[in-house]
């Protein structure tokens, strides 16, 4: 790969994608395949739980975006969940993680979120892929609804995510009725230093990413 950027080189180059009022989605992720991935650079940043994964926030972009390490133990997944109306860009770091694209649900209004109670809709993929070590995927809503897995039960995985404009929060749906509920993001660590432990971060980091 050509002009393989480090980190610390990957967030300079984003500062400068982003510090106009536009931003071309093709540009970033040009930049986020020149990255090549070094545990070195990132594992001060990565932190693992043996029952969830985890939110490690790299990077806040000046408020343009924000960049996260995701830490994915052995048969980790997220629930199904949308992205706020933001642009996602995930980097696979090690390891392996497979998405699985759904359609939103047909009746759900995506500004109101609104689901008459006798309304429901099993969700069901339409697209599953594998994303192997340095490959990017890129999502917004307009594009569908995921749910990312890492399905290996020998290895762990992690993941460089970058989102802009940066959201507190979502929303996560029920792949048995379609119901959407609000959820607040949340972080494991910051900048490399842990984020006190809380019952909202135990029940919430489990149903985004």
């Amino acid at each position: 790969m050509a002009n393989e950027l480090s980190l610390q080189e990957l967030i300079e180059k984003l500062h400068i994608l982003f510090s106009g009022d536009k931003v071309n989605p093709d540009e970033v992720q040009e930049v986020m395949e020149s990255y090549e991935s070094k545990p070195s650079e990132w594992k001060q940043y990565a932190n693992f739980d043996p029952h969830r994964y985890t939110r490690n926030l790299v990077d806040t972009g000046n408020g343009k975006f924000n960049l996260i390490l995701l830490c994915w133990s052995e048969g980790h997944g997220s629930g199904i969940h949308d992205h706020a109306d933001a642009h996602c860009w995930m980097k696979v770091c090690d390891g392996a993680l497979c998405e699985n694209l759904y359609n939103w649900p047909e009746h759900v209004d995506k500004e109101h979120t609104h689901l008459p109670e006798s309304e429901t809709q099993i969700m069901k993929p339409h697209r599953i892929t594998e994303f192997h070590k340095n490959d990017v995927a890129y999502i917004n809503d307009s594009i569908g609804l995921h749910r990312i897995e890492n399905n290996s039960h020998t290895k762990r995985a992690v993941s460089l995510h970058l989102y802009s404009p940066p959201f507190e929060m979502c929303q996560s749906f029920d792949e048995r009725t379609g119901k959407p509920i609000k959820c607040k993001v949340t972080f494991t660590s910051k900048f490399g230093q842990r984020t006190p432990f809380t019952v909202a971060n135990k029940e919430i980091s489990s149903e985004i990413n």
